[in-house]
């Protein structure tokens, strides 16, 4: 129990880290930073794929069709959102938005899978739901406070950063649904190839649009790789190698070791190690109100991943 709660502690610390990396380029645009990442990632898949290239031969035309859309929509696309939403809204509010991602994907199962997985009681999941709007409420009010005591405050741009942070969090929602039913699909077919073959879907994808950011990129700034190149070049391979890869590593050795449902739970170590990064950078510790609603962010996300589905029947006479 013990070695896999460090275990999911270590996912959440490293996956924390891509929220943390648009606040260190604040010079690079989201549409340089999300295809970089993903080139960076596709390159580390490739000697994955060569120890594995059997199984990926077994592969047919339409998994890779499916492959490049979960490649493109969940990687690439998320990341676009992700990182111009904290460039945008600074990163606290961002990250609180992402981290409603275990209820919204429950909620969305909830309302798609039932017949399939059991449904949550809905009078069960509205506490969850009512502390989870009560934190990010009270998050975003001290980013507002802080926004107004600017000499020139830029509310479209914070608003369109929380808009983004929520486009952030459809693409994260579909792609965790839309992959889960290729695997049960697939029963046959092993999770760590597919998740090699899309990162191998994902390496074109990320090539283009870095290739297309070169050709149109603004006049001034340098390419190809930006004005703090070192920087920029160390921080995309260690979320390509971290984030990416050792992460997703750290938490299936967690899922293995740990009952699902506190599994689901730990998911929140990546919040909380993305909002401490985000006022690491900042340079100063949130505030009681900033903590206030991180309690209740987190306390809305565990007491809802405590509900148990249950069958359609049993749950239509639920009260």
């Amino acid at each position: 129990m013990g070695i896999g709660i460090a275990f999911a502690l270590a996912a959440g610390l490293v996956w924390g880290l891509v929220f943390v990396a648009p606040l260190l380029l604040p010079e690079y645009p989201a549409t340089l930073l999300s295809p970089a990442r993903y080139l960076a990632f596709g390159l580390i898949a490739l000697p994955l794929a060569l120890a594995d290239r059997t199984r990926l031969g077994q592969l047919t035309r339409a998994d890779w069709r499916e492959a490049l859309r979960l490649s493109l929509v969940g990687n690439l696309l998320y990341y676009l959102c992700l990182a111009a939403a904290i460039q945008r809204a600074g990163g606290p509010l961002p990250t609180m938005i992402i981290g409603t991602l275990p209820v919204v994907i429950a909620v969305i199962s909830n309302l798609r899978d039932a017949s399939r997985d059991g449904r949550l009681p809905w009078g069960r999941l509205a506490p969850s739901l009512g502390l989870i709007a009560a934190g990010i409420a009270l998050v975003n009010q001290v980013e507002l406070q802080a926004l107004r005591a600017e000499a020139t405050p830029d509310f479209w741009r914070y608003a369109s950063g929380a808009a983004l942070a929520f486009g952030a969090v459809a693409c994260w929602t579909w792609y965790p649904l839309r992959n889960a039913d290729w695997l049960r699909a697939h029963p046959d077919r092993s999770p760590r190839t597919w998740a090699t073959a899309q990162g191998l879907a994902t390496l074109p994808l990320a090539a283009l649009a870095y290739a297309a950011f070169w050709l149109v990129s603004p006049a001034g700034f340098p390419m190809p790789f930006g004005p703090m190149p070192e920087r920029f070049i160390a921080l995309m391979l260690g979320l390509g190698l971290l984030a990416s890869w050792l992460g997703t590593l750290c938490w299936n050795e967690a899922s293995q070791r740990l009952p699902t449902t506190l599994a689901g739970q730990l998911i929140v170590f990546e919040t909380l190690a993305a909002l401490a990064y985000a006022f690491i950078v900042r340079g100063r510790w949130p505030d009681a109100m900033t903590l206030a609603g991180v309690a209740l962010l987190v306390a809305g996300v565990i007491h809802a991943l405590r509900v148990k589905p249950e069958p359609l029947a049993a749950a239509g006479h639920a009260p």
